[in-house]
């Protein structure tokens, strides 16, 4: 994106202000330009993800000399997109992500793809919000185990991968190079409170206006700044973890 233009958009902008948090949700779900990020922990390069919306997939095979039409995708609703890889903190296995998001022209979740894999498991979830259960395949090793959950079983993640046999949920779990996750951890997550604000975020030497959406998760700061077109621009995690727009961290 051309940096002059994005200057001219912030430049009567900026000072931590409040906004509503579905205005900013909004943006990043329209957002007519692919977030390409480098992932850091640590202050270290350990992987890239690339963050898009359906909106910008469909933007990007229009005339660039004519005004989009009114309403692109309105009728259809919207999708996003997650897909990456990274290593995290002292596990071998590089982890595979690649997950999409599917919503109602109304902007509500109706289908949910995620893939999680490693040289040697994968796990896959499928979920629709109609019937409120998830499908969950994980194949490790060449052996392949699915089930179907419920969203009321998802309270519990021990619960959830002890249904698999305690030992097939540990040897995945090493064949993944995850962490066990906190009991609980699913329940607090779907009642996460998040708030946005204006705020400046320094690209090279010059600071540049834009909406910041943070929350807390057991404790930690979870935040996401996005230009005021949408477009994904730092991402700020537990455990030093941070995920940055290419262009501006080679800046």
């Amino acid at each position: 994106m051309n940096i002059l233009l994005w200057r001219a958009e912030y430049s009567s902008h900026g000072g931590g202000e409040p906004v509503p948090v579905e205005l900013v949700w909004r943006k990043i779900m329209t957002a007519p330009d692919a977030s390409s990020l480098s992932i850091y922990q640590n202050g270290e390069r350990s992987g890239f993800c690339e963050f898009s919306t359906s909106v910008e997939v469909e933007m990007a095979k229009l005339d660039e000399d004519k005004p989009p039409p009114e309403g692109v995708l309105a009728s259809a609703g919207y999708q996003i997109r997650l897909s990456g890889n990274t290593s995290l903190g002292d596990f071998t296995n590089r982890l595979r992500f690649d997950g999409r998001v599917q919503f109602s022209a109304k902007r509500q979740w109706r289908e949910l793809n995620l893939r999680l894999s490693s040289h040697a498991a994968a796990v896959e979830i499928h979920s629709f919000a109609t019937n409120q259960t998830i499908h969950l395949k994980i194949t490790n090793a060449g052996v392949v185990t699915e089930r179907d959950f419920t969203f009321a079983d998802l309270a519990n993640p021990s619960a959830l991968l002890g249904a698999f046999g305690a030992s097939f949920s540990d040897g995945l779990l090493d064949a993944l190079d995850l962490p066990f996750p906190p009991e609980g951890t699913t329940a607090i997550a779907q009642n996460l409170h998040w708030e946005a604000h204006r705020d400046r975020l320094k690209v090279g030497s010059e600071p540049v206006s834009v909406y910041r959406l943070e929350t807390r998760l057991l404790g930690c700061s979870i935040i996401i700044y996005a230009s005021t077109l949408g477009e994904i621009l730092r991402v700020e995690l537990p455990d030093n973890l941070t995920a940055t727009l290419d262009q501006w961290s080679k800046s």
